[in-house]
């Protein structure tokens, strides 16, 4: 079955910056690019509305294939007009898909990324990986950050990470943030381990043990890891600052219709990262 990359586009300079990403990103990965249009309407509403609907999808749908092939002429490319609600058509679209590119509106490096209604859906409910590309592209290295939690089991986040840096040839910063235990979880036996240097090698050790099969599995990558005491949002905004793209997950709920959520770690780097945004979800 062939290997398809899904992307919202709307006319909007957002959806065209997500549609340029997802072709150079689909070429990269020799998938073909699927290109869908929301509108409330579908393309087989009858009477004047489903008109209507039917020629402004087919401008933003040419559209975005234009901008498209000016950056990527050999992108295989497939399009789609669907009717809403959006996120629910983009959430259908993203199940045959091996990623999802969407789309966000940036408010410059201060205010960060406000990321709208509909992606934060998709985010918090598909089962597979989602990137959130803003419009305002500057110039970046190819870098790859991961943000991983060793306390997890994250192994599809791990993988998509070194497989972006692996399609990039791109370097991976690996990123893991801890912080000292409350006395009451710390066993007496263990209160030396609380000291800080003996902790710094703790976590190092941890995140080397989980990094060990991905290494040995992608030797061509070349790793470099910050583990640090601290809290992981500033640190991995900080080491994504001129990144290609940051990785980070989330857990998949078991009714992720309820209080769909992307952890606090992952909402904070979405709404203010000025690079793209991985979001994986993992068990």
């Amino acid at each position: 079955m062939e290997r398809t990359l899904c992307t919202g586009v709307d006319g909007s300079p957002e959806s065209l910056a997500a549609a340029r990403w997802a072709a150079a990103e689909a070429v990269l990965r020799d998938a073909r690019l699927h290109l869908i249009h929301v509108a409330d309407h579908g393309p087989n509403e009858p009477g004047p509305a489903g008109a209507v609907a039917r020629r402004r999808a087919r401008l933003v749908l040419d559209e975005a294939e234009e901008q498209v092939r000016s950056v990527c002429p050999s992108v295989r490319l497939s399009d789609e007009h669907a009717g809403g609600p959006a996120t629910a058509a983009l959430l259908r679209a993203a199940d045959d898909a091996v990623m999802t590119v969407l789309g966000s509106r940036g408010l410059g490096a201060v205010k960060g990324l406000l990321v709208g209604s509909v992606a934060q859906g998709v985010l918090a409910r598909t089962v597979r990986p989602a990137v959130l590309v803003r419009a305002a592209e500057r110039q970046s290295n190819d870098a790859v950050v991961l943000g991983i939690d060793v306390a997890e089991q994250c192994d599809e986040v791990i993988d998509f990470a070194f497989s972006s840096a692996l399609a990039h040839r791109a370097p991976l910063r690996v990123v893991h943030a801890w912080h000292d235990p409350s006395p009451a979880d710390i066993d007496p036996g263990d209160r030396a381990l609380a000291e800080q240097p003996k902790r710094v090698r703790e976590w190092q050790g941890f995140v080397d043990a989980v990094l060990r099969p991905w290494r040995l599995k992608h030797p061509d990558v070349a790793v470099t890891e910050t583990v640090e005491k601290g809290h992981p949002a500033p640190m991995l905004l900080d080491a994504a600052t001129d990144a290609g793209l940051l990785v980070v997950g989330r857990h998949v709920r078991e009714h992720p219709h309820i209080g769909s959520q992307t952890g606090s770690v992952t909402h904070h780097v979405i709404h203010h990262a000025t690079c793209p945004v991985a979001v994986v979800p993992h068990g």
